[in-house]
């Protein structure tokens, strides 16, 4: 900045470093992470959507990009919220190093980093489908 000392008030306005890093993080946004959130997203979706085959407790997967929500249930025909369970497969993914948020009544939402790649939601979801398997065991 070329201003002279004592012109520039304001502890937040205009500071460049701030603006460089924003700019360099919108030209990322849009030249790669918004592609990878469509392609990754529908990769995950497709392999929540398997583990929802063999998983009765999942209800619903639903999302768009990479912001997916998990929805448990007692049951599918009742569609009774399952909000203990969810809680304890957060709990049991982050006993596998796996950081879930549970949201709503009894949904976990997944919301990774724009740039994650296919081999860590591969990951990742072995993670969670670990922790969910032990959990409908422990709730029989």
């Amino acid at each position: 900045m070329d201003w002279e000392i004592g012109t520039h008030g304001n502890t937040y306005g205009g500071n460049p470093i701030s603006c460089a890093a924003s700019l360099a993080t919108i030209d990322l946004i849009e030249k790669q992470y918004l592609q990878n959130a469509a392609e990754v997203g529908e990769y995950a979706m497709d392999a929540l959507t398997e583990i929802q085959a063999r998983h009765p407790s999942i209800g619903e997967v639903r999302g768009k990009g990479l912001m997916i929500g998990v929805e448990f249930v007692k049951d599918r025909e009742s569609k009774e919220s399952a909000g203990e369970l969810t809680e304890r497969v957060v709990d049991l993914a982050f006993e596998r190093g796996l950081l879930m948020l549970s949201c709503g009544k009894s949904v976990i939402r997944i919301a990774p980093p724009l740039s994650i790649s296919k081999s860590e939601v591969d990951e990742g979801l072995r993670m969670f489908e670990e922790a969910l398997t032990e959990a409908e065991k422990e709730m029989k």
